[in-house]
């Protein structure tokens, strides 16, 4: 999923910053000493660290002079609470010690929220802050919940009540105080826009730049002849005529009508009122007579006739006064005709005093940044409006079926046979071509087919009284096309189902007008440096200045220098192959929330407490070093930042990390350890036994023979992909691996799924390019569990999703009590009316609007929140009602269906999935990715397959503890053994090294990938020493096996 980044700012951070930001919390009076405080130099007098005078006088101890003297006036403008003096001072010199000597801790106090159990927790400041623990644990409860929403609170109370009320508001998190927090800037793994205008480019502000680089810097070309264009003023026009035409005729012409429709009549009397007595048309002198006009139907080009006269230097006046005439009615532009000139370049020749080709006349305005815009009507493509690309209906979608009859409905837009015109039409053509409307479309000849489809002309040599006389016929994707003009919702919804996004004719996917495309700096145009990949960009811009003049250089000096410095920050965090082309709505959530992290390192706020949401999320292990050191290079600005994380290497590297747990939902909310990752190491908590190896994800004693069979698809070619031919074995758990952009999506999600998805459901969406795919016939269906919502209002939830809602109504409807009383099924739905509280509508809440402050959120006054009333709430089964179900966790709904089989096989594959601490009754929006993916793989589970699915999922260890991890890996295997196929796209070796096959794609991102390097057994894949995986899954391979031998030996002395 895309990203959401909403922050808080205050005036001490910066002015500049885009973000939502929360103000400056209290400063925690008297903070204990900081670890630095500790290390002052033995030889001086110890200080006091219990004070925070005592704090400070052993920091500067340990400071060198030239820092001393900037730390004391940080500290006086602390005390003080001078705005914006402490962020000036503290960039680019102070690093995170600015933060220290603010407050050293964030203190939460009391922290209830969700499955907090009363939490109370320093967090040291600038610092580098880990939160891991199970999932579902509450670490999202206590970083994103508590701190960031009272943070954000806070941000929200320093606007005016006039101002709020439109903002709406923000409740009070459950709390009962935080202390020195910072203003707070949250990026989350939220979409960010579904907006098909924003694009890498434009999120970033890269693309902003290069507008404003293009505009001032560019060069001008034709884009009918690839010249050069040129600029001139009205004395250089006049005397380049002088030079060039001295003692020749010349007509001197002002243009007006160039390449259009029209008849004109209106004009050419406004040309005579201007007292002009002729014009040229279509290259022809023409004197202006009465009524006179054109035909409108065909295109002209019209110039008025200024001045004829034979050019002399003395006649210099005359020619000024006539070009200057000429310049003003063409609006800029002039032309000159020289009749007896033998020279056909030099006969017809334009002037202006814009961007023009001497040799077309073509004309540009002036460049400015909205030249380059795609969101801009200046600078957009017509065609496609800046989307780069447009609806149209193809050959496939209006004849998917071409084992069908036209009569049949071959022609699916037509339907079957009815007595109407357009059947009589083809009817006709068809027989005229010796077929019929019942000839399968497939056995029709080619040409016949594209007559059929674009229209035949009527037979110029037929007689319209013989039966095989047809009429002119436009065709059918001509007819349809027309359609899509109507006025008509309806029908326009109707042609909608047989368009598909083609890449845009007119500017070939660049999003922009051809003049646009035209203006170039070392030969490149905007468009192809927005396509290429962020690596190949940045060794573009290297040494450009090498390849632009002096006057460009300085005018962008300061450009490249921001250019640059913006693209190194996205290479910083892994997104080397991205383009600044590429649509954020493609962006997977990972890319999006590294994508904001990049602009915030590029902000250079200092001061703020960054809180991110697993950013290690679709980053292969030879990235993560890369996002490690960005979010180092983050703290040492001199911020705080807080991750809520899995990673193994992203813990290791923390400067601090606690652990919640010890369990999920009701056996979670607590912190069970603390400290740096040496303190957690050795801590004894659950988290601790997978760092130290003490726990760990077994390796399968023998892989899976798996079918024998193998699902092959050849020539795959989309995006990246370089002619691939991939071989899936069947009945086989296959991880799809590879570094980030190598094309495991393009293969994966947008070839291979929508291939199968085709076959076996007909779906609309197209696969990429490909040659064929072999051994169909070997599965049954294709099922893909992704990480998208499972509903998208309060009232979704697990139970209604899995369907053991419906399940567990039929129960209830079947109990005595609700038979004498007469109840159904639909009785005990919270949905519909009957059974339901009329009051909240089934809801259980009220929402009571407050004006300037907050909605407030309240337990329905009639049922108390109990959503139903009271006479449902009356039938209970072994003494429970209904709503007493839906509060019920998954872990205690298995105890008590535990003997009704129907709910229970439901109920069970949920808690083997890991999503035990769920409620029944939990809101959907509440769910995060992760725990949606489970839940849809938990209800695939519990369904009766036959043994030939073919599982797709994509990185299915997102916001996974190691734990969790080795549950998934039993539920995924479990699929395997019913001889079930499951495909993941994964990073996380522990669920990479207990696959039975694994496909290795790279070797690079962009362009350096789109081939399978390796492919085999986890092990071979590791030997083959290809491409960036085999190198850490060999060394996940031993760490494991060392573990599994020294486990065995343990288990032999015991």
């Amino acid at each position: 999923m895309a990203k959401k980044t909403t922050a808080a700012t205050s005036s001490s951070t910066s002015a500049a910053s885009k973000t939502k930001a929360a103000p400056k919390a209290d400063r925690a009076a008297k903070a204990p000493a900081t670890k630095a405080a500790k290390k002052a130099a033995p030889a001086a007098p110890q200080p006091d660290l219990t004070t925070a005078k005592g704090a400070q006088q052993a920091a500067m101890a340990s400071t060198p002079r030239s820092e001393q003297i900037s730390e004391a006036v940080v500290a006086t403008a602390t005390t003080l609470e001078l705005p914006g003096v402490l962020p000036s001072l503290a960039k680019g010199q102070l690093g995170h010690h600015a933060a220290d000597m603010d407050a050293p801790f964030i203190e939460v106090y009391g922290a209830r929220e969700h499955n907090l159990k009363n939490v109370s927790i320093k967090i040291p400041r600038g610092r580098l802050v880990v939160f891991t623990g199970i999932s579902g644990s509450g670490k999202s409860s206590l970083a994103f919940d508590t701190i960031y929403a009272e943070g954000q609170r806070r941000y929200m109370e320093t606007f005016s009540a006039y101002a709020r009320s439109f903002m709406g508001g923000l409740e009070r998190p459950d709390v009962d105080k935080i202390e020195g927090l910072s203003p707070v800037i949250s990026i989350e793994q939220k979409t960010t826009s579904r907006n098909p205008r924003s694009t890498v480019g434009t999120i970033t502000e890269i693309y902003d730049f290069l507008r404003l680089f293009y505009a001032r810097t560019a060069e001008a070309f034709s884009y009918a002849t690839g010249k050069k264009m040129i600029r001139q003023s009205d004395d250089q026009i006049i005397n380049y005529i002088l030079k060039h035409y001295d003692d020749k005729k010349l007509v001197v012409l002002a243009p007006v009508v160039k390449g259009r429709k029209g008849h004109y009549r209106e004009l050419f009397q406004q040309i005579a009122k201007l007292g002009f007595t002729k014009v040229r048309v279509d290259g022809e002198l023409l004197d202006i007579t009465p009524k006179m006009q054109v035909d409108r139907y065909k295109i002209h080009d019209i110039e008025i006739v200024i001045d004829r006269l034979v050019v002399k230097e003395e006649d210099r006046f005359r020619l000024s006064g006539s070009a200057q005439n000429a310049l003003t009615h063409g609006k800029g532009t002039m032309l000159v005709l020289a009749p007896d000139e033998k020279n056909e370049a030099k006969k017809t020749q334009f002037f202006s005093r814009f961007l023009m080709d001497p040799t077309t006349g073509i004309a540009y305005d002036d460049p400015a940044p909205n030249t380059f815009s795609f969101n801009s009507p200046y600078g957009a493509c017509p065609v496609c409006n800046g989307l780069g690309e447009v609806q149209e209906i193809t050959e496939d979608s209006v004849m998917p079926d071409k084992k069908l009859s036209v009569s049949r409905g071959g022609i699916a837009p037509l339907g079957e046979y009815r007595d109407i015109w357009i059947f009589q039409q083809l009817g006709l053509i068809l027989k005229k071509n010796k077929a019929s409307l019942s000839t399968p479309i497939e056995k029709l000849p080619e040409d016949l087919v594209q007559r059929l489809l674009y229209g035949v002309a009527e037979d110029e040599d037929a007689d319209p009284k013989k039966p095989n006389y047809t009429e002119p016929f436009e065709g059918i994707i001509p007819f349809l096309q027309r359609q899509m003009e109507s006025d008509s919702e309806n029908i326009r919804e109707w042609i909608q189902q047989y368009t598909q996004a083609q890449e845009c004719p007119e500017c070939h996917g660049f999003r922009l007008k051809k003049e646009s495309l035209h203006f170039k700096i070392a030969d490149k145009h905007i468009g192809e440096l927005s396509v290429m990949d962020l690596n190949d960009l940045a060794d573009w811009f290297e040494g450009l200045e090498d390849r632009l003049t002096d006057r460009q250089n300085l005018i962008a000096r300061e450009l490249l220098k921001e250019i640059r410095k913006r693209i190194g920050f996205l290479l910083e965090v892994g997104l080397d192959y991205l383009n600044l082309h590429r649509s954020v709505r493609t962006l997977s959530g990972g890319e999006s929330q590294r994508i904001r992290l990049a602009t915030q390192i590029g902000t250079q706020l200092v001061g703020v407490l960054y809180i991110m949401d697993e950013p290690s999320i679709g980053l292969h292990q030879r990235d993560n070093e890369r996002l490690i050191k960005a979010l180092q290079h983050l703290r040492d600005l001199g911020n705080s930042v807080i991750v809520v994380e899995h990673d193994k290497d992203m813990i290791m590297h923390a400067d601090h990390v606690l652990d919640i747990g010890p369990g999920a939902g009701i056996h979670g909310g607590h912190i069970v350890a603390q400290g740096s990752p040496k303190e957690i190491f050795t801590s004894g908590s659950l988290t601790s036994q997978y760092l130290s190896g003490q726990k760990h994800i077994e390796l399968r004693k023998k892989k899976r023979a798996g079918e024998g069979n193998e699902l092959v698809l050849k020539g795959a070619r989309g995006h990246n992909l370089k002619n691939v031919t991939a071989k899936f074995p069947l009945g086989k758990l296959i991880a799809v691996t590879g570094v980030s952009g190598s094309g495991k999506s393009s293969l994966i999600h947008d070839t291979l799924y929508p291939i199968l998805n085709q076959h076996f459901f007909n779906a609309k969406r197209e696969p990429l390019a490909y040659d064929k795919i072999e051994g169909l016939e070997l599965i049954d269906k294709v099922i893909e569990v992704d990480q998208s919502p499972i509903g998208r209002t309060p009232r979704s939830n697990p139970a209604t999703y899995t369907g053991v809602f419906t399940e567990i109504r039929q129960l209830f409807s079947s109990l005595p009590e609700a038979k004498i009383r007469g109840y159904g099924p639909g009785r005990f739905s919270f949905n519909v009316k009957g059974g339901r509280c009329e009051t909240c509508e089934g809801a259980g809440m009220r929402t009571i609007e407050m004006n300037f402050l907050p909605d407030v959120h309240v337990p329905c006054e009639t049922c108390k929140g109990r959503r139903y009333n009271r006479e449902t709430l009356e039938v209970r089964f072994k003494g429970k009602s209904i709503t007493d179900v839906l509060d019920m966790t998954v872990e205690k709904a298995v105890e008590f269906f535990e003997f009704q089989p129907r709910i229970l096989r439901k109920i069970q594959t949920l808690n083997e999935v890991g999503l035990g601490y769920l409620t029944l009754g939990q809101q959907a929006t509440t769910l995060s990715g992760g725990e949606a993916q489970r839940v849809k793989l938990a209800t695939e589970l519990s369904k009766k397959d036959t043994g030939k699915t073919f599982y797709i999922l994509d990185e299915p260890t997102t916001g996974l503890h190691f734990e969790d991890i080795n549950h998934l890996s039993v539920v995924l295997h479990k699929l395997a053994d019913k001889g079930n196929t499951v495909l993941i796209i994964e990073h996380n070796l522990d669920l990479i090294k207990v696959a039975d096959h694994v496909i290795d794609i790279g070797p690079e991102g962009g362009g350096g990938g789109g081939t399978i390097v390796a492919q085999g057994t986890p092990e071979q894949v590791a030997k083959s020493g290809k491409g960036h995986t085999s190198r850490f899954l060999a060394e996940e391979l031993r760490t494991s096996k060392y573990a599994t031998e020294t486990e065995s030996k343990a288990e032999k002395v015991a």
